[in-house]
């Protein structure tokens, strides 16, 4: 079984920002390979998802415990399900990775990234896959990090972070065999 896994935080008021990028693209992944509609898995604190893809058996998760916890939410997905952080997935906003593009990553620092320190808090390891989902402008610098992965997409950035994820959908669909 693969985890993949969304990085996001909760709620209406996060919805279409920068930092929400992981569950936005795990939310393209759902609807694209036809899986369940997500639902809140309480012992874990994650909204989830279980279908097979390629004959394989996937798990897709959006933990509901707000980004700088998603630790706790993985950590408890991996236990319950006897899995190992090779299995997992971990799909980020990034904010040194331009718009409309990704990067696939492993053992590599968080770079600021608090969920992604999370993780490695959590799972003692910086070993697991992670697609690194590009959020920053093409036209401007970046004054504020927290400001800046806490604002709202434009329209026009929508569009691009739509058309990214059907790349990665390609490339996860590749990964899980």
């Amino acid at each position: 079984m693969k985890l993949i896994v969304g990085l996001g935080n909760p709620g209406k008021n996060y919805r279409l920002t920068r930092h929400n990028a992981g569950f936005i693209v795990v939310d393209k992944v759902q609807a694209a390979l036809d899986l369940p509609e997500f639902t809140l898995d309480k012992h874990s604190n994650a909204e989830v998802s279980k279908g097979i893809v390629n004959k394989k058996r996937v798990l897709l998760a959006k933990p509901q415990t707000f980004m700088n916890n998603s630790g706790q939410a993985v950590r408890a997905l991996l236990d319950f399900y006897k899995l190992k952080p090779k299995d997992l997935v971990v799909v980020h906003d990034d904010k040194d990775v331009a718009i409309g593009n990704f990067k696939v990553q492993t053992n590599r620092g968080a770079a600021g990234h608090n969920g992604i320190k999370s993780l490695f808090e959590h799972l003692g390891t910086q070993d697991f896959l992670r697609l690194r989902v590009g959020v920053a402008p093409k036209d401007k610098q970046i004054s504020d990090t927290a400001d800046f992965v806490l604002s709202r997409f434009s329209k026009e950035e929508q569009r691009e972070i739509t058309d990214v994820a059907v790349n990665i959908i390609t490339h996860l669909q590749q990964i899980v065999g």
